[in-house]
């Protein structure tokens, strides 16, 4: 027997023979299981792939595995056969598209079991003793008797007094309590909320989905992705609730993806509430342990919800029903860096296999669903109503070509914000740039700071008193003088978050400020706090970057103000406008979303554009179809098909000459109907000290994309010049930086 195996961590192209332990049976190879085997002079971990009788090895050159960590795969055969599919398609290591299957301490070799959380019981001695016998220790009293009507675990000793660990302690000396370890239990909600009522597109929307689950309950057939378009406000999370209910009844589990983090707390409290079950929890934000345990009860099925970022869309469940991708539309969605899969075109993927509903939901749809819809691919649910007969809010542009602005903020916007202040309004200005200034100059000679890693200008962070690369992540003091010309004075150009923030305290001293962005929310639990706050009204003012725009409900906002809408409609990137679109549309939505009409004001210095005129007047589906108009002249994307291969080395022209043999290796496999672009210097030539330069292959047809990158990524592992960069092969690029 020869056993297949692909090793984590290991970024190549190919998969390593071993042979079993002597002893090993083959009814205990299973694919998917884990193994630990020799590699150099080191122990990996490696996923067993398959079984087969020969090798191209030579027997006596194959290393016998070391271990068998487990006798049931970690992965069931649909996520198997998920990540083979993916390794293929994304032209990815396989075994580093395995690693980002599982859990960082499964990856280290840790079991596969729960994390035991320890509670304290009485013993029979417990029961029966006499309380009176401890009133000289009334915390060793109080906690006895608390325990004599339950087992308690440590948060809820903790709860009744801080310092119970030494009683219990001399309650377990006396023999009258004992220390117990359980499986950690998800606790639920006694009572679940009531079903809010649904106006007759919503009604229609979850008919639809119930439709769609019976007929694959019927006939077993493969669903299609539905797309439930929504305008903002439109009651997409009270159609995804009422759709899933007959899924979690029948006790089936449901995963959810969202784009950031900081949505998951309100995502959690909605389902929670409502559904009364065990949930998960799959993102960056908990520690090792913490996601172990989730992916676990999402395994073993004790988790009905699984709610999580990208990576949770390889989370196996034991009783898959459907899958939820909500702003199906978020970049988030793809992995920029290492395995560069999609989460979103994963979970169209991943419902074929297992025959469950996948809904893409977005009052913002990307090009690519909106044009699977146009292809009869995906079915389309649209939700053009806010929920509540809230009205969307008023629109209007402010030109500041010739207008004196005070930090951004021009005096009809101020105008705007003192009269909803007045009227106990809630005012959300968004400004997608962090720190103080973009840009330092020396006052007297001109000279400005760049870094030097990058070549582009540091963002100075006045909080800090710290100069910020936002590209590489370098930093350096704020310059006492000029290296240039020794003058002692530097002058801020452009305005970031904080010094918005700096200039609304100045303009409304009596309101309160809080900004949201990744500076102010870096420390656990923070963006809750703040969102909790915003809740409460401790803050009429609010202040924030894109992370504002994503999903947030905030129904006492009554004006939105964009202070630089101009961003994208001039981007290097063919997406800019797509994603300009998308942005104004989400961060609109944020107002008036209760029952008072909501107003939301955009400052430009090019009122006349046509898509910005058009999204504006006719909204995002009829700026969409003019985009995509656009699109189709291009010939790009989803008209096309992409891939980008990128290369970045120490020195300049290492990573161009890289790109040239690899274009001279793709010429010479002569695949029809496909162009080579490059290579060129990518839009950011130089970052974090390294140079960098790109390949672009277009074509109209994905199958020859593949045609050639089958045999052409195995082949640039071999390049010589490839030892000297870094490289990588994005397929279906969402950035071209």
């Amino acid at each position: 027997m020869i056993l297949q195996v692909a090793i984590l961590a290991i970024p190549l192209r190919k998969t390593f023979d071993y042979l079993p332990l002597p002893t090993t049976k083959l009814e205990t190879l299973k694919p998917g299981i884990r193994l630990r085997i020799p590699f150099g002079r080191q122990q990996r971990i490696g996923i067993l792939l398959a079984v087969h009788p020969h090798s191209a090895f030579p027997l006596e050159k194959l290393k016998p595995i070391i271990e068998i960590m487990e006798q049931q795969p970690l992965l069931p055969d649909a996520i198997h056969q998920l990540l083979l599919q993916s390794a293929r398609y994304y032209h990815h290591p396989i075994g580093e598209v395995y690693e980002a299957a599982l859990p960082v301490l499964l990856r280290q070799g840790r079991e596969a079991t729960p994390k035991q959380e320890k509670s304290y019981q009485v013993t029979t001695a417990g029961l029966s003793i006499d309380l009176d016998a401890l009133k000289r220790a009334p915390l060793q009293q109080q906690l006895l008797q608390q325990l004599q009507q339950q087992p308690l675990n440590s948060k809820t000793l903790k709860a009744i007094t801080p310092n119970w660990r030494a009683p219990i302690q001399k309650l377990i000396e006396r023999g009258v309590v004992e220390c117990i370890e359980s499986p950690v239990r998800y606790t639920t909600p006694v009572e679940p909320e009531t079903p809010h009522p649904l106006n007759q597109e919503q009604q229609q929307a979850v008919a639809a989905i119930q439709q769609q689950l019976e007929q694959i309950d019927r006939t077993s057939t493969k669903p299609s992705p539905i797309l439930l378009e929504g305008v903002t406000g439109s009651g997409k999370t009270e159609v995804y609730l009422q759709a899933m209910q007959q899924v979690i009844t029948q006790g089936g589990q449901v995963l959810i993806l969202v784009p950031e983090i900081s949505l998951t707390p309100q995502t959690v409290q909605r389902f929670s509430a409502r559904f009364g079950v065990p949930i998960a929890l799959l993102h960056s934000g908990r520690n090792a342990t913490e996601r172990l345990n989730d992916w676990l009860a999402a395994c073993s099925g004790v988790a009905k919800i699984i709610i999580g970022t990208r990576s949770a869309i390889f989370t196996p469940l034991q009783r898959p029903g459907m899958i939820i991708v909500d702003e199906e539309h978020d970049n988030s969605f793809k992995q920029q860096e290492g395995f560069r899969y999609s989460a979103r075109d994963l979970a169209v993927l991943r419902s074929q296999r297992e025959c469950i509903p996948v809904i893409l939901g977005s009052a913002t749809p990307s090009f690519e669903s909106l044009q699977n819809c146009s292809r009869k691919r995906y079915t389309k649910l649209l939700l053009n109503e806010r929920a509540g007969g809230a009205e969307p809010p008023q629109i209007s542009l402010i030109d500041v070509r010739s207008r004196k602005m005070e930090q951004l903020l021009s005096s009809p916007l101020l105008e705007k914000v003192t009269q909803h202040l007045q009227q106990q309004g809630q005012v959300l200005l968004f400004l997608n740039r962090r720190g103080y200034a973009p840009t330092l100059l020396c006052k007297a000679c001109g000279w400005s700071i760049t870094c030097p890693r990058c070549e582009i200008h540091y963002t100075y962070h006045q909080g800090r008193g710290r100069l910020v690369c936002h590209h590489c992540g370098g930093e350096r003091p704020y310059p006492k003088q000029c290296p240039e010309c020794g003058g002692e004075t530097m002058k801020s150009i452009g305005a970031g978050t904080e010094r918005i923030e700096e200039a609304l305290h100045q303009q409304f001293p009596n309101h309160s400020v809080t900004r949201i962005d990744r500076d102010t929310t870096r420390k656990k639990g923070a963006m809750e706090e703040k969102l909790e706050q915003i809740h409460a009204g401790d803050h009429q003012l609010l202040l924030g970057t894109q992370m504002l725009a994503k999903g947030h409900h905030f129904p006492n906002v009554t004006l939105v103000a964009i202070l630089d809408a101009d961003g994208g409609l001039f981007g290097s990137d063919f997406r800019a406008t797509e994603q300009m679109g998308q942005l104004i549309t989400q961060v609109a939505g944020r107002a008036g979303r209760a029952a008072r009409r909501g107003e939301m004001v955009l400052q430009t210095h090019n009122p006349d554009h046509p898509l910005l005129l058009t999204l504006l007047r006719e909204g995002y589906p009829a700026f969409a179809r003019q985009a995509l108009s656009e699109r189709k002249l291009a010939q790009l994307p989803p008209y096309s098909y992409l891939t980008l291969i990128r290369a970045e080395a120490t020195q300049p022209q290492q990573a161009r000459q890289f790109l040239s043999e690899v274009r001279e290796l793709a010429l010479q496999y002569a695949i029809p109907q496909l162009e080579i672009l490059g290579p060129v210097p990518s839009p950011m030539e130089k970052r974090a000290g390294r140079y960098r330069s790109q390949l672009l292959l277009q074509s109209a047809q994905r199958t020859p994309l593949h045609q050639l990158l089958t045999p052409l990524a195995p082949a640039m592992e071999s390049l010589k010049s490839g030892r000297k960069v870094r490289w990588s092969i994005d397929v279906d690029p969402m950035e071209m930086l």
